[in-house]
């Protein structure tokens, strides 16, 4: 037998391998294929291990591979509902000719000696999940998605709260989805930019594969204070937290507070289990959010594009006045066709920087190769053609111009096309003037 898990073909236990990338089954000893209705080996190569094992169409959403390390075994317990019985399982990672395998080892625990009433909640739990990221998926948007996972979670098991925490590029925490019970106080909000110190202790536990688990806040009051103080403070007396991996780093945690006790001896495995669905969730919302990035934003600039521009219309109040801005940057086509295209950008960038100092806060778009549009709201007229002002001095500080041109109405009023007519009306106007005032040749720059 050249396979080290061959070794295990009379063990009395469950011992299967898939590939951990295909999930295609490699092996299965004597006592696995009796179980599952196969007499050899060959009548399961190439079958999908969530197929034959679980019955699912698509991969599990509790399969841990992405945790698993040769060398170290990783243990859980489930209760199988084609075999129908609880499993204690121990996984592995196993290299052999430069593939990666899923070696699971699961020992048969029965009924657990009439302990029934845990593979009972189980497995009305396990068929509620099912039903929650059914129902998940269906959903408009990744965030409504993760709330309803998180609705699902903290009503299901009794919880007072659900919340997933995300890691930035600075190792800070930020809560960034929640769900409460009826009667409790959100903490979304104050649970922002967390520094790396509150919750390192945890964090070295999942670095280790290892969820954190207290049915006693108390116990936690000598050993991480730190995080003991900011979890007294929201009313906890128990939790449940577990780690969320992508591609075996840990980008965050998701967990409940205060779970029903009935349920706390499986929270932790059934949170694990959706956790495989809620980072893929967070993986799509991420990529949703990049491609909105690439849609509705210029490169060159980082301001918005002529389609943000809509947008950012059609959400401000129409009955609120709105100034417009739009500026022309002079000379452009010179400098590309004497300096080069990248002396080019460099001007256009220094023309946005000046825009940015002087309208911070407001709506900045790049609308052509030389065209840039400012819509300011929440000001009055007085202060609008001020902050224009402003704008002219500041490009003259840093030596670069712009013809620029200023209207404010509101959109109910003249709507948006003929403020945007008006304001590029009197850009072309101020433009104009420039070119009577140096006597350049408009057809050279």
């Amino acid at each position: 037998m050249s396979k080290i898990w061959e070794f295990f073909e009379n063990l009395g236990e469950y011992v299967y391998v898939a590939d951990a990338e295909t999930h295609e089954l490699i092996y299965m000893n004597k006592k696995t294929l009796k179980s599952y209705g196969f007499q050899s080996l060959e009548e399961i190569i190439g079958l999908k291990c969530y197929e034959i094992l679980q019955g699912n169409s698509l991969p599990c959403g509790m399969c841990n591979n992405e945790q698993l390390k040769p060398g170290f075994f990783k243990e859980w317990e489930y209760y199988n509902p084609l075999l129908r019985r609880e499993l204690h399982i121990k996984d592995t990672l196993v290299e052999e000719d430069g593939r990666k395998y899923r070696m699971e080892i699961a020992i048969d625990c029965g009924n657990l000696n009439g302990r029934g009433h845990k593979s009972e909640d189980y497995r009305n739990m396990e068929v509620a999940l099912n039903e929650a990221i059914r129902v998940a998926q269906r959903q408009e948007s990744m965030d409504q998605t993760l709330q309803v996972l998180l609705e699902f979670v903290g009503k299901n098991l009794e919880a007072g709260r659900a919340y997933i925490f995300e890691k930035d590029d600075h190792d800070h925490d930020h809560n960034t989805y929640e769900w409460v019970a009826k009667g409790v106080a959100p903490e979304k909000d104050t649970l922002q930019d967390l520094p790396p110190e509150i919750c390192a202790e945890w964090y070295r536990k999942f670095d280790e594969n290892q969820s954190f688990v207290t049915e006693n806040l108390e116990e936690m009051k000598d050993v991480d204070p730190q995080m003991y103080e900011v979890l007294v403070r929201q009313n906890i007396h128990s939790l449940v937290v577990v780690p969320l991996y992508d591609d075996g780093k840990v980008i965050g945690f998701y967990g409940v507070d205060n779970p029903s006790t009935r349920y706390f001896e499986f929270v932790s495995e059934m949170l694990q289990i959706m956790g495989h669905f809620i980072v893929s969730s967070l993986k799509q919302r991420n990529l949703v959010r990049e491609l909105e990035v690439m849609s509705y934003s210029d490169p060159l600039t980082t301001l918005g594009n002529r389609y943000a521009m809509e947008r950012y219309i059609e959400q401000v109040d129409h009955t609120e006045p709105i100034g417009v801005v739009y500026c022309d940057i002079t000379g452009l086509k010179r400098i590309n066709d004497s300096e080069g295209h990248s002396a080019g950008d460099r001007l256009i960038r220094r023309c946005c920087d000046c825009l940015k100092r002087v309208f911070e806060g407001n709506g900045m778009f790049r609308i052509g190769g030389d065209e840039l549009v400012v819509l300011c709201t929440g000001i009055s007229e007085k202060e609008f053609y001020q902050k224009v002002e402003e704008l002219k001095t500041e490009l003259a500080a840093h030596d670069v111009s712009m013809a620029v041109g200023a209207a404010v109405n509101t959109l109910e009023a003249v709507g948006k096309d003929h403020l945007l007519t008006e304001s590029e009306r009197r850009m072309y106007q101020d433009k104009a003037e420039y070119y009577r005032s140096t006597g350049l040749d408009r057809r050279k720059i």
